[in-house]
């Protein structure tokens, strides 16, 4: 990496002091709500995996694997890209890419979950109907990645290359759909965590063209059309 890149040293320990603030606020603020009890839930629904059934599993494991090869076979034929897939086969021969895609695709999601999904979500679910919680909850977590865009070399190892005026709707859109999975398992962060992660990882082992990005933000709005308004956790959020 360059000595520009966020990645250098001492730029990446503010990077990563911003970066953990949705688990900082996220933990400190059901701390002062909740306490212990409130801790202790959030560390709970954080490994539990008896929250999420057999169904929800399958879920989150090819959701993203079927999205990602249907729109890429969509661009394809509508003309977007002659090349809509590079599957990165040689990543298991680069134990540093590997490493690195592993971290982005899972460790990252990870700080961000607890916060915004393990706490706020829930402080917003509380007072409004899921659909607009998560619209709230997406909004505010496309608002923290905004700054990523100009980070210099974040985005150096991977396929992504992100532009604000498709890449903010995506994210509320992405949280339509974490708000129903997160629902569905009982308010599971393992579950959220995961299904971000899915997410992150098969486009990158996919290697989806960047002209297919910009593409899918139609096809994130169908699926939030289908997937997320014809299910229950969706319609009737969670039980207090």
């Amino acid at each position: 990496m360059t000595s520009g890149s966020v990645w250098s040293f001492p730029k990446v320990v503010f990077f990563l002091a911003g970066g953990a603030s949705p688990l900082v606020a996220g933990v400190l603020l059901a701390a002062l709500k909740g306490g212990r009890p409130r801790l202790a839930d959030m560390g709970l629904r954080l490994i539990d995996i008896r929250r999420i059934s057999v169904r929800w599993l399958a879920v989150i494991l090819l959701f993203w694997l079927i999205f990602d090869v249907v729109m890429a076979g969509a661009a394809l034929l509508i003309g977007i890209t002659d090349h809509p897939l590079e599957i990165a086969s040689d990543v298991f021969s680069s134990p540093r890419t590997l490493g690195f895609m592993l971290v982005v695709s899972f460790v990252f999601p990870a700080v961000e979950e607890v916060g915004l999904r393990g706490y706020w979500l829930d402080e917003l679910q509380k007072r409004f109907q899921p659909a607009v919680a998560g619209l709230i909850n997406g909004a505010t977590w496309a608002l923290w990645h905004t700054p990523f865009v100009w980070f210099p070399g974040y985005y150096a190892n991977t396929s992504f290359n992100p532009e604000l005026w498709w890449w903010l709707p995506s994210i509320v859109l992405h949280t339509l759909l974490i708000v129903c999975v997160y629902n569905g398992t009982n308010r599971s962060i393992l579950a959220a965590l995961l299904f971000h992660g899915m997410m992150n990882l098969t486009g990158e082992l996919l290697g989806l063209a960047p002209e297919v990005f910009p593409f899918m933000l139609i096809g994130n709005f169908l699926a939030v059309l289908v997937f997320v308004w014809s299910t229950r956790p969706m319609r009737r959020g969670w039980v207090r």
